[in-house]
């Protein structure tokens, strides 16, 4: 069988899937820091103005080459054209439904919102901070936790000095928010 008429791997019923990025919950708004949204913008434009058309013009260049079938070049650049067509679909699609909110708006407050930086203490005394983004732009390697992780949903709407219950799969556990802050992102 001619492989033109078999079936690709990849498919775009899987946009959500992308990079690992989490799938919205049903009913939720996707925020995102002004910062988050420019990036994630000038990854797009990036990906539609520059990648995207090199690829494109090295896949011509290889099917001019002659055959197809054992053409790497060509091989790889199509996989690679999948990959940034799938990205841009992913990009496009969140963007389109980011709701942007701006934390320096709660700049000076001691409780916690969307933005904030959290400095707080376990039952251990064990201090953490983290800081509390949209589901696109959080970094967990780098203290930052999405909106709608357990953890900042138990400290959403607390104030310095409040202690909150946080459930974990090791079991439930109380916590005191020790500061507040709302300033540069990292």
């Amino acid at each position: 069988m001619s492989k033109a008429f078999t079936r690709e791997t990849d498919t775009a019923d899987d946009d959500d899937d992308l990079d690992g990025a989490p799938a919205l919950p049903a009913g939720t708004r996707n925020y995102i820091t002004p910062g988050g949204y420019a990036r994630l913008r000038a990854e797009l434009l990036t990906l539609n103005d520059d990648d995207r058309p090199k690829v494109v013009e090295a896949v011509h260049w290889a099917a001019k080459n002659g055959d197809r079938s054992e053409n790497g070049d060509y091989i790889y650049g199509k996989k690679r054209l999948r990959e940034i067509d799938k990205r841009i679909r992913f990009l496009t699609k969140r963007l389109e439904i980011a709701e942007i909110a701006d934390p320096s708006v709660h700049h000076g407050q001691d409780q916690v919102f969307f933005g904030a930086t959290v400095t707080y203490a376990d039952e251990a005394g064990l201090e953490r901070t983290v800081t509390i983004l949209g589901i696109d732009e959080a970094d967990t390697l780098s203290g930052q936790v999405s909106w709608i992780s357990p953890i900042a949903r138990a400290l959403l709407k607390s104030r310095e000095g409040d202690v909150v219950k946080l459930v974990t799969p090791a079991g439930a556990q109380e916590i005191e928010v020790l500061k507040v802050a709302y300033g540069i992102e990292r």
